[in-house]
């Protein structure tokens, strides 16, 4: 089950992280993106830390790609939810 995990996990991250990047000004993608990065990112650490040691050689992949979801998590959020605001104040008499 922890190699099965990994690799739906890894899977998800490549996709994800393409997406985001090409993505960047969809905010309704980034936020969809950002809470499922949540759910991953719970699941990943909870089978790591109740699978204990597998010996499979992945395990320090397992974590970084853990630690390195939590980023992009937080990139997503950033991207998801910001404001456009701040660029687009129009001033009165300006075309």
């Amino acid at each position: 089950m922890f190699n099965t995990v990994f690799w739906i996990l890894a899977i998800w991250f490549v996709i994800n992280v393409i997406w985001m990047w090409f993505r960047l000004d969809d905010q309704k993608l980034q936020k969809t993106f950002a809470w499922i990065n949540v759910c991953a990112i719970i699941i990943g650490f909870c089978v790591y830390y109740m699978a204990g040691p597998v010996g499979s050689g992945i395990d320090g992949w397992f974590t970084a790609m853990n630690w390195i979801n939590i980023l992009v998590a937080i990139l997503q959020f950033y991207y998801g939810y910001r404001s456009h605001s701040a660029g687009n104040v129009h001033h009165a008499g300006s075309h």
